[in-house]
């Protein structure tokens, strides 16, 4: 495999593991590396050879999306392993760098898990959704702004970029508004009103914005907004050319119970027949309607990755293969 790093290093602290490899189909007819290898008389293609291959095949991908904004939901297997979450990291450094604006959208539902069991508050879940009573709220808040999202900024900064962090009360970034059976589910939220002034003046800055889910409503009460919920109102408030969920599985399934049926690419219409049909349901239907809402709000594309595979954005932006299921209008 090739070290990330001889890709770009536009930082001398910017070091990515070791394991980045980008695949896809040739852009053109004849890729550089078929090219060396169909000369009898060349001698095996050298490491250096090799670098430029991949920069060359990827050169079509980084003119694509040079100065436009994606927006990345974080969560799940790859923020829970280290190796994962520096290969996300990584990836949005490196993605930032070539002239891409990455927006990093997160939940922390296992550290939040954590610190309640701390506490000795018990987590309780209605249809996949936190119970958020007004101590748990305030355990939401601290771990999700006060602890996740700095590290995350951290981590970044460590990494070579510059990233600020936000939550939805920021700037008026995000009004929530309590979900409708809220009388279940207490401070559980819903997004009201995206102000992005604050994202686009940042990501003008050459920040890569990193957003808590947790937001307020017009009266200061805050709530706890599913993430992904979050991650599709902003990337349709600020324009964005793709959305993209970081998942635990390998993305949309014709057959839920084969991993091999994988959904390369389906569209709105598409996914409503599959809803209609029950080949989708349970966690992947917010998702899916996250995902289908930022799209009829202007959004590209909306891609749901698999998040287990390392450098999975780098695979789904950069290269045709893609590393989970992508979605148009």
């Amino acid at each position: 495999m090739l070290a990330a790093k001889t890709l770009i290093n536009p930082s001398p602290s910017l070091k990515l593991p070791n394991n980045l490899s980008l695949r896809r189909k040739p852009p053109f007819s004849v890729s550089i590396r078929n090219s060396l290898s169909q000369s009898p008389s060349s001698p095996d293609p050298t490491p250096g050879q090799l670098r430029v291959d991949i920069l060359a095949e990827s050169l079509p991908f980084i003119q694509k999306f040079r100065g436009k904004t994606i927006v990345v939901k974080y969560g799940g297997a790859a923020m829970k392993s280290e190796s994962l979450q520096a290969s996300v990291v990584n990836d949005l450094v490196l993605l930032s760098c070539v002239g891409l604006r990455p927006i990093l959208v997160h939940g922390g539902g296992p550290e939040i898990n954590l610190l309640l069991q701390r506490l000795g508050i018990e987590a309780t879940f209605v249809d996949g959704l936190r119970v958020t009573d007004a101590k748990t709220m305030e355990v939401v808040s601290m771990v999700l702004v006060g602890k996740v999202n700095k590290n995350l900024v951290s981590l970044i900064d460590r990494a070579g970029a510059k990233a600020i962090g936000l939550c939805g009360m920021d700037g008026r970034l995000v009004t929530a508004r309590p979900v409708p059976n809220a009388a279940k589910l207490g401070f559980v939220g819903e997004v009201a009103r995206v102000d992005p002034a604050a994202l686009r003046s940042n990501v003008e800055a050459g920040y890569i914005p990193v957003i808590a889910s947790v937001a307020a409503d017009e009266t200061g009460q805050q709530y706890n907004i599913n993430a992904d919920t979050v991650a599709g109102e902003l990337a349709a408030a600020v324009g964005a050319e793709k959305l993209i969920l970081l998942t635990d599985v390998a993305g949309i399934l014709e057959d839920r119970n084969d991993v091999s049926s994988l959904v390369k690419e389906i569209d709105i219409n598409g996914v409503k027949k599959m809803v209609a049909e029950g080949k989708i349901g349970g966690g992947m239907i917010p998702k899916v309607s996250c995902c289908v809402r930022s799209l009829a709000q202007g959004v590209k594309t909306a891609s749901i990755v698999d998040g287990r595979v390392p450098h999975s954005l780098l695979l789904e932006i950069l290269t045709d293969e893609g590393a989970g299921t992508m979605i148009t209008g």
